[in-house]
């Protein structure tokens, strides 16, 4: 039927983690928080993303496409800088 919860979950850090390197190059990083019940990956941009102005439209147009793609499951993706 569909992916558990803990499938879906080591499959988001996987996406996350061949996203890493491009963000990497830029001097950000990303780090996975969770995955909510209502399929909402939560994660938190550290170094230059976490105050580069493009940092929503990278996650937006980066990230989250890239994970919805290989995961249509997934509603959103959303930065909770902490």
């Amino acid at each position: 039927m569909g992916n558990t919860r803990e499938e879906l979950t080591t499959k988001v850090q996987n996406v996350l983690e061949q996203v890493r390197p491009y963000l990497q190059q830029d001097g950000g990083d990303i780090n996975f928080v969770e995955l909510t019940d209502d399929n909402i990956v939560n994660v938190e941009l550290t170094g230059a993303c976490g105050s580069c102005p493009y940092s929503t439209m990278t996650l937006k147009n980066g990230v989250e496409a890239t994970l919805k793609k290989a995961l249509p499951e997934i509603k959103e993706v959303v930065a909770v800088n902490l």
